[in-house]
């Protein structure tokens, strides 16, 4: 007890010298210790229930005393805190999720996004069969040709060449080097000879001479089956992506997965359309790129949206979806804003070879990271979206079945 007297922490924590040896090793065990072993959050919540257990033989105040010496306990911040954000949280529609994790409600504004991804959706099919498409040299045919020169030069100054000699609407591109270009020209004559001469012509600049080492002339038959072999190719990629996604995840989802990216591809190409953009087998790529590209931010949303629905409990799956939407924020974020520098990127300083590549993922990219967040969310849930399409259930063959056995005999008397 020598020892224990002289101890000031002791005395500060036992004012009454004259006390017992056992209500003093008592408050010596509640103590946290300083050996690592033990909570001090238990050793708190102890403190706070023998305070509560005075205060309320004190008489009155004794809740009032007991609640606040609680939470100053734990933390003086932390009840107060908690109360304002969650009073902010419902006064903005949003709620309380797993974790402390705020809930955006994005299904909040899910049916005007849907009237206006129908608007898009109708405009562009209108601007394509109204306007129709400027498709390039691919799909209507023309000519060919690979052009080597001395030096390098650049392909604003050959396509001026081209057209102060008649060669209108030439498409320039290089190949490697800026020394070997690619130029495409509209249907010409079929005489390549006399071509091949005035071609040579015109693309003679001063102390640069030019080598023409090939020259295709593209039929429009041929321009026209690679149309039908780029419409092929996307419905066959929407078709493998339906299947991937319902084999995946589930039939709900996938249909969402399906329209929305037939939503950003059909938004891409109206954009094309209604401003006579031309449309080549390079915005084609770039349309399969951005249906690549968009599917693989669905699979992600779709991934935690599933998660979401097994492990959460008690929320509606509206809500579910909202914080699953939520949780993927800041990495849809972070994608979205890298992807969009480098097509940037390629846009401002690629050249005129890929300029409309550029151009069609940037667009693409936009629609699809809307698509992903409203589309591809709010369809399934329009179906009926639930936990159940997630959760594994037991076929009634393999349930347990009930049998009750009554012995007549039992209830016979001796």
């Amino acid at each position: 007890m020598a020892i224990d007297n002289n101890n000031p922490l002791e005395q500060q924590n036992n004012p009454e010298p004259n006390g017992s040896n056992s209500e003093a090793s008592t408050r010596r065990r509640k103590k946290p210790r300083r050996d690592g072993k033990g909570s001090n959050t238990q050793t708190n919540n102890a403190t706070a229930k023998k305070s509560a257990g005075k205060t309320k033989r004190s008489g009155k105040g004794a809740d009032t005393g007991s609640q606040v010496l609680a939470t100053t306990a734990i933390d003086p911040n932390l009840a107060l805190g908690d109360a304002a954000d969650d009073a902010a949280a419902y006064a903005e529609g949003g709620i309380k999720a797993v974790g402390d994790q705020r809930i955006i409600p994005f299904m909040k504004i899910e049916k005007p996004m849907g009237i206006l991804s129908i608007i898009l959706v109708i405009g562009s099919i209108i601007a394509i069969a109204v306007n129709g498409l400027n498709l390039g040299l691919d799909f209507t045919g023309g000519v060919s040709a690979d052009v080597r020169y001395e030096q390098s030069v650049e392909q604003g100054d050959v396509v001026n060449a081209l057209a102060d000699n008649g060669f209108d609407d030439a498409v320039v591109q290089y190949l490697g080097t800026s020394q070997e270009l690619l130029i495409r020209l509209p249907p010409q004559s079929d005489n390549i000879d006399g071509l091949n001469t005035s071609l040579s012509e015109a693309l003679a600049l001063p102390n640069n001479n030019v080598e023409i080492s090939n020259v295709n002339i593209i039929g429009s038959q041929v321009g026209n089956e690679v149309y039908l072999s780029s419409v092929m190719s996307i419905v066959l990629a929407l078709a493998c992506m339906l299947g991937y996604v319902a084999l995946r995840f589930q039939f709900k989802l996938a249909l969402g997965a399906v329209l929305s990216l037939f939503h950003d591809a059909i938004v891409t190409i109206g954009v094309f359309a209604l401003f006579g953009f031309p449309f080549d087998l390079t915005v084609l790529a770039a349309i399969l790129a951005l249906i690549g590209y968009s599917l693989n931010d669905t699979i992600v949303v779709y991934d935690r949206i599933r998660e979401n629905f097994r492990r959460v409990r008690g929320i509606s799956p509206r809500q579910t979806i909202d914080l699953s939407l939520t949780e993927t924020l800041r990495r849809t974020i972070m994608t979205i804003s890298t992807v969009l520098l480098v097509v940037l990127a390629m846009l401002f300083l690629g050249g005129d070879g890929l300029f409309w590549f550029s151009a069609a993922l940037f667009i693409g990219l936009l629609a699809g990271t809307y698509s992903s967040t409203y589309i591809a969310s709010s369809i399934p849930l329009a179906m009926g979206l639930s936990r159940d399409d997630f959760i594994v259930k037991v076929k009634p063959e393999f349930e347990e079945e009930i049998v009750t056995f009554n012995d007549p005999k039992m209830f016979e008397q001796d």
